[in-house]
């Protein structure tokens, strides 16, 4: 499955302000980077892929819609998934982007 375009559009859109974002082709999506770490992708399976705070993974994913994202049936923490369910408001796209945005900024560039 092709990442969502329209997904990506309103993440530009969301971060245009922000210096220092690229955009990577990453993991079956388009991906968003803060100085060359990832902070948010829209996700080749569907919603997003973001960053963040590994030590607040638990406290993110009572949310609904967020999930932990699995590599090879591992669940990684600092990593999660957003369903489009959760997305739907420019206003909570604009929130999980910045969460995804302040962690991804907070680590050493690469």
């Amino acid at each position: 499955m092709a990442y969502d375009e329209d997904l990506a559009n309103r993440i530009r859109a969301a971060i245009q302000d922000r210096d220092g974002v690229t955009e990577k082709r990453m993991f079956g999506g388009l991906a968003f980077l803060v100085n060359g770490n990832m902070a948010v992708s829209a996700s080749g399976q569907g919603g997003l892929l973001l960053r963040v705070d590994p030590g607040e993974t638990g406290s993110v994913v009572r949310e609904d819609g967020v999930t932990r994202f699995e590599m090879r049936g591992r669940a990684m923490d600092g990593w999660v998934r957003v369903d489009p369910s959760a997305t739907v408001s420019d206003q909570a796209l604009t929130r999980w982007v910045q969460v995804g945005m302040a962690y991804a900024g907070s680590l050493p560039p690469k």
